[in-house]
């Protein structure tokens, strides 16, 4: 979104298209479904809460940029959103994560968002309040001559002057960053410290730990420690004290667990790997359908404990990918394959897409390394021959053994520019060309033969 206006899907799939190549398909599905989060909201209540959101499947092979569109499209949601894989999950009664803790997981994502939104909204006032703080602290009052004044020490370097006539002063001095390097002494609280206890479970037990830190936190009152300090830096931790004591953490949790029913996203990577292959029957084939059908309730919608209260998934979208190499969609559990109806397949990338990838993005590897190696006062320039002949062996390989996709690019760039970053620091010349024949001359051996190219590529 951009200044609170909801990006269309036109303009998610434009942003989309400034780091990932190609894959259209999967774009405008998930660009349709982030923009149906905000048209859903438009309809009138009682026909919007009948409105379920559309969950998508996204089939591929690795590297071809599933997992990369969900990490993007975090940044523009600008709604909870939490990437998980669905292999850490395991069945009701097993050691592990239960599925339930992916929505605790991701109210706890909403109430940060909600809190560091209000935190933005008081902030002005915090920084007010701080202020006074220090100027106190700059500035003590006078105390009468017969009193002990040692409990309320002077600043080191601070004349004892009258504040009336001087505040003022002061806090134009404080604003002109004069006071900075000055030290103050403060009392700083100290993080809770939470009591060893052992908690016997088989699941939840991250969920577990959270509850009883919150419950040690409220039974044992916070430690404050006497510190010196430097103006700057106690500005900044009373900053935070004062934002801490404006912010009203019931109406962000109302408002963070509302978020996370209406506009929450979860995307569940490597769905695949709970899906139980056709013709086998074995222990782990079951553990398999026990996770999708502890998922189902979840997916189909469901109320979900949580430390701040209960949550509905009723309209969570949630958005699954996977390789489905040694399984397909229809392995899963016909339930659940229900509650994804859109399913979109990723493009295979050849050497073509490979050079794109490593020219066009606005995080491109090319782009990357040159800017690494310039660290060293090093100007480092690639030929497009030898951008293309690094795209083509990257093709190659992933042909020969086992197509990884995109990330091939990382392993030969790496393997190709190796010398040349072990020797920048020592190195005269302060330019260096990346030609083909410098690309073949550096990964001739390993990329002809097989049994290298498998180990090291």
């Amino acid at each position: 979104m951009t200044d609170g206006t909801p990006l269309t899907p036109k303009e998610i799939v434009n942003k989309l298209d400034e780091y990932i190549i190609g894959q259209h398909d999967a774009k405008r599905f998930v660009a349709v479904a982030l923009r149906n989060r905000w048209r859903r909201q438009q309809v009138e209540p009682p026909l919007r809460d009948e409105i379920a959101p559309k969950n998508i499947i996204m089939i591929g092979p690795t590297g071809v940029g599933k997992t990369e569109i969900a990490r993007r499209l975090a940044n523009l949601a600008q709604s909870p959103f939490l990437k998980i894989e669905a292999s850490k999950f395991t069945e009701v009664g097993y050691v592990g994560r239960d599925v339930e803790s992916m929505i605790r997981d991701l109210t706890e994502l909403a109430i940060n968002m909600v809190k560091k939104e209000a935190g933005e909204k008081v902030e002005i006032k915090a920084a007010r309040q701080a202020e006074e703080r220090i100027l106190d602290l700059l500035l003590p009052p006078l105390a009468p001559a017969s009193k002990n004044t040692a409990s309320n020490p002077v600043p080191m370097d601070i004349p004892e002057v009258a504040p009336d006539s001087t505040r003022e002063k002061f806090r134009q001095m404080l604003h002109k960053g004069k006071f900075d390097d000055k030290i103050v002494e403060m009392d700083v609280q100290q993080p809770q410290q939470m009591p060893m206890v052992e908690i016997f479970s088989n699941t939840g037990m991250d969920d577990v730990g959270s509850s009883m830190k919150d419950m040690f936190g409220k039974i044992f009152p916070k430690k404050n420690q006497r510190r010196k300090l430097k103006v700057c830096e106690a500005l900044e931790i009373l900053k935070h004290e004062e934002a801490e004591k404006l912010i009203e953490m019931d109406k962000v949790t109302e408002l963070a667990i509302r978020r996370t029913e209406q506009s929450g996203i979860v995307f569940l990577d490597e769905i695949d790997k709970i899906a139980s292959r056709q013709g086998v029957s074995q222990s782990g084939e079951i553990s398999r359908e026990g996770v999708q059908r502890d998922l189902l309730p979840i997916v189909e919608g469901s109320t979900v404990t949580t430390k701040y209260g209960m949550v509905r998934t009723d309209h969570i979208l949630f958005i699954a990918s996977g390789a489905f190499h040694l399984c397909k969609p229809s392995d899963l559990v016909p339930e659940l394959q229900g509650r994804f109806p859109i399913r979109v397949e990723l493009d295979a990338l050849g050497k073509e897409e490979f050079f794109r990838i490593l020219t066009e993005p606005q995080n491109a590897l090319v782009k990357q390394y040159i800017a690494l190696i310039a660290t060293e006062g090093i100007e480092l320039t690639f030929e497009d021959d030898a951008i293309r002949e690094i795209a083509k062996m990257a093709a190659e390989v992933n042909d020969r053994t086992e197509n990884i996709g995109a990330r091939r690019l990382h392993t030969i760039m790496e393997r190709m520019l190796e010398e040349l970053s072990f020797a920048a620091p020592d190195m005269e010349e302060k330019t260096f060309l990346v030609t083909a024949d410098y690309v073949r001359q550096q990964l001739a051996e390993v990329a002809e033969n097989e049994d290298l190219s498998r180990y090291i590529l």
